[in-house]
């Protein structure tokens, strides 16, 4: 009888450990699994190959060539080939100081290029469409186009500049950064001025009107 009652216990004792065992292997588990590092997302949102963290010309259009920092480079043979872009608030033609230095970077490759054209589209989001601001497009071009004039000595036969209104969005007009991303002037510096490559502000040049 007691050797029955010492088997007896020893058979709780070794499932009591077991038990134990399995509940502490269990509990790292869920420890390990709780702990697990999670993945930071790295984005390359114009998907030119350059990441959003080191890119400094966002928003950079499909099939143009970039250089290490995500800004438009001059293709082979090409000569001049530079893009800018400037981002307005609601309602204003007023260009700001960080969209100033970009210009002057255009000004002083156009001044090297002296046979260099440029084109300014300029554009408004669908929330600016009204009788008071019918002129912010244009004059967002000319703001454009006077600094290059006034400050570069750029020729004004060397700039073109366009009124797209609200014709060839790039982001959707539901969301407020879609309307600030449409409040723009966009514009493409060339040389020689008949290319072999296509233009790219081409197709929105066809649909805007020139002044």
């Amino acid at each position: 009888m007691k050797t029955k009652l010492r088997n007896t216990f020893l058979i709780l004792v070794s499932a009591l450990a077991l038990s134990a065992c399995q509940t502490s292997v269990s509990q790292n588990q869920a420890t390990q699994t709780i702990n697990a590092p999670v993945a930071k997302v790295i984005l390359d949102s114009d998907g030119d190959g350059v990441l959003d963290d080191m890119d400094e010309c966002p928003a950079t259009p499909w099939k143009v060539i970039v250089d290490e920092v995500g800004c438009p480079i001059a293709g082979i043979g090409v000569g001049l080939k530079m893009e800018y872009r400037a981002f307005f608030a609601k309602g204003s033609s007023e260009l700001s100081k960080e969209y100033q230095l970009e210009l002057d970077k255009v000004a002083e490759q156009m001044n090297k290029y002296d046979t260099a054209t440029m084109k300014i589209e300029a554009h408004i989001s669908k929330d600016e469409m009204g009788q008071a601001l019918s002129a912010l497009s244009k004059n967002r071009a000319m703001m454009v186009k006077n600094y290059l004039i006034l400050k570069h000595d750029i020729k004004p036969s060397r700039l073109s500049a366009f009124d797209c209104g609200i014709r060839a969005p790039i982001a959707s007009a539901n969301t407020e950064e879609g309307k600030s991303m449409n409040r723009r002037v966009y514009g493409l510096a060339t040389e020689p001025k008949i290319n072999a490559y296509n233009d790219p502000a081409d197709s929105a040049s066809k649909i805007c009107d020139e002044f």
